[in-house]
């Protein structure tokens, strides 16, 4: 689940850097990340429910994604967006700690 979630970060950030799919290197690797966020989230569907699952899933590329627009794109976040953010990470965590 943990990998998917970081693929689900990895393909959000190469389609930024695909320019609107205008560069073709940084489209494929969008494209590579995609395929592999989903087949995480297909095997990770396997053994856990479909609502332990997706969530996480998509809590982590979101988190992921604020952390990379943050240090890697210099984008500037309000304390309140960091706050809501760091909701987030508890929601995910609190979600996975009380699946059986």
């Amino acid at each position: 689940m943990i990998v998917a979630g970081i693929f689900e970060t990895v393909w959000a950030t190469f389609m930024k850097l695909s320019n609107g799919f205008t560069n073709i290197f940084y489209s494929v690797l969008t494209i590579v990340g995609m395929l592999a966020s989903f087949a995480g989230l297909i095997t990770a569907s396997k053994n856990l429910p479909l609502s332990i699952a997706y969530p996480v899933w998509t809590g982590i590329g979101a988190v992921g994604s604020i952390l990379v627009g943050m240090f890697f794109f210099h984008e500037h976040l309000s304390l309140t967006t960091l706050f809501f953010a760091c909701l987030l990470v508890v929601g995910i965590v609190g979600i996975k700690l009380t699946t059986h």
